[in-house]
């Protein structure tokens, strides 16, 4: 069967389980697929000194990829086989800066609205104390 034959999250599970090899973004970064129902996906991520900044602290892109990823997928899972998406628009906003040595982060990304055209979602990046470390919303194009 190939991937647009599978419901979005038929996909994102067989990616998740180990039955599709996962985007290149994620292998690049080390991010994983952990949780994966409809509407609703969740990614992490451990930090690495590779992810630095000038500051020393993990880089705020590694924050919107992320968080770019989960609400992506969370919206790619409540579409049928052969629809497909893309990001129109990512806002995301830093709470508080991740440290290299912050260990596993994890991404929750939830679908607000899907409609015909348009879907939008949001996404929270915390540590594993639970603390909030980014927030953010997506608008994503549907291709029917």
């Amino acid at each position: 069967m190939t991937t647009t034959e599978l419901t979005g999250l038929e996909l994102i599970r067989a990616i998740r389980d180990g039955n599709a090899p996962p985007p290149g973004i994620a292998q690049l970064l080390g991010m994983d697929i952990t949780e994966a129902e409809e509407g609703r996906v969740v990614f992490t991520l451990d930090a690495k000194p590779e992810f630095s900044n000038p500051l020393g602290t993990v880089h705020g892109g590694i924050h919107a990829t992320i968080l770019d990823s989960a609400m992506g997928c969370a919206v790619h899972t409540a579409l049928p086989a052969g629809v497909s998406y893309t990001t129109l628009e990512l806002k995301v906003n830093y709470v508080r800066a991740i440290s290299l040595d912050a260990g596993t982060i994890s991404c929750v990304g939830s679908v607000i609205h899907l409609g015909k055209r348009v879907a939008t979602a949001e996404g929270k990046v915390t540590d594993s104390a639970g603390r909030l470390l980014a927030h953010g919303t997506t608008t994503c194009m549907v291709f029917r």
